[in-house]
């Protein structure tokens, strides 16, 4: 394996009379598809899962993680780690670092430690508070006041801008209709495998692939999926059904070890070969941000042997971060709903298929008698 690189020295920038100047070079360095994150904490917090939250909300995700948590404890932080190691995010800039508590400094500096990131710190005094000094007594760190070297830290190096990646427009309020969701809430049963399984590429032989998403419609589905939820297992298994049509049963067989990062691919299990039986399905490149960002989550949070994409006890709010990115499967017409107007039917391909089989039989029966 290659060697580790050391980790950046981190940079405190002493802004010793609170320049706005300082806090606005640091905010207009904010570029998140250039990996550039400005974090300016929410004023009157001090806990740690409050910096968390406005971390992921200067990710461009909602601040709360959607589920049910052991001990009621919200890992935000595993979140906001598991979405800095899967982005591009190689900077981060926190503002009014000289309010940060010791234990918040420590948690950036665990941040740091797990990503990689460059970080740095602006402290708006003239000098660093006792809170501040002791926690960087364990960290490799440098002090500047300089306003051009605190820029050349808030952008990288070179300080020339470079043009802006094209970014989609806001998510629309337009649904997105995908039938590769057919099968979400399909109820075939299939079982993760017990023993070590290395399952082939996927054959389709039972059922045909689902279509692969156009360039602009992966675009825009991706921009839904990363402004919808910050949890990262519910965004990749709704990616992960884009990709394979799988059921939520089929995706929860899953582990973080079945997604292969170097080969692309994710590997679903299915012993009793209810639909394709084991098999690995490509990764294509829009979809491997959610599906690392899951690996990295898990195994912070629950560890190799747990589900790397959601749970069957997770279909709720699977289904409800779906609708909440506007996207479902095709819809019965309207003569055909069996919910109000404007709900989505999830289950409308199964309904189609238990309507075929139960007309069946009343057929045979009608061509006997003739």
């Amino acid at each position: 394996m290659p060697p580790i690189p050391p980790l950046p020295s981190v940079t405190v920038v002493l802004d010793r009379h609170d320049d706005v100047l300082q806090t606005h070079t640091a905010l207009a360095a904010h570029h998140p598809p250039s990996g550039r994150i400005t974090l300016h904490p929410g004023p009157g917090t001090t806990g740690e899962t409050g910096l968390a939250h406005d971390l992921l909300v200067a990710l461009g995700k909602p601040p709360l993680l959607p589920g049910r948590f052991p001990g009621g404890r919200q890992p935000a932080w595993e979140a906001a780690t598991a979405w800095m190691t899967a982005l591009p995010v190689t900077r981060l800039t926190v503002l009014r670092a000289h309010r940060l508590t010791a234990r918040r400094t420590m948690r950036l500096l665990q941040l740091q430690a797990r990503t990689g990131i460059h970080l740095t710190l602006v402290c708006h005094r003239p000098h660093l508070p006792a809170a501040l000094h002791q926690a960087l007594r364990t960290a490799d760190y440098s002090v500047t006041a300089d306003i051009e070297a605190a820029r050349r830290h808030y952008y990288g190096t070179p300080t020339a801008e470079p043009p802006p990646a094209d970014e989609p427009a806001a998510p629309a309020r337009r649904w997105l209709t995908l039938p590769a969701l057919d099968r979400l809430v399909s109820y075939d049963s299939p079982r993760p495998c017990t023993a070590p399984c290395t399952p082939p590429p996927i054959a389709w032989r039972h059922r045909p692939p689902p279509a692969p998403l156009t360039a602009p419609t992966a675009q825009r589905v991706a921009h839904r999926l990363h402004a919808a939820t910050a949890h990262p297992r519910l965004a990749a298994a709704v990616a992960a059904a884009l990709i394979t049509g799988a059921s939520l049963q089929q995706l929860a067989t899953a582990r973080p070890r079945d997604y292969d990062t170097a080969a692309a691919t994710l590997a679903l299990h299915d012993r009793a070969r209810y639909t394709d039986g084991c098999a690995a399905h490509p990764v294509p490149p829009w979809a491997s941000v959610f599906l690392r960002a899951a690996a990295c989550f898990t195994r912070l949070v629950s560890g190799e042997d747990q589900e790397l994409l959601a749970a069957p006890g997770d279909r709720t709010y699977l289904l409800h971060v779906a609708e909440t990115a506007r996207l479902r499967p095709p819809q019965p017409p309207a003569a055909r709903r069996k919910g109000p107007a404007g709900r989505v039917e999830w289950d409308w391909r199964e309904r189609q298929e238990a309507e075929k089989y139960e007309a069946m039989p009343v057929r045979r029966a009608w061509s006997s008698r003739r």
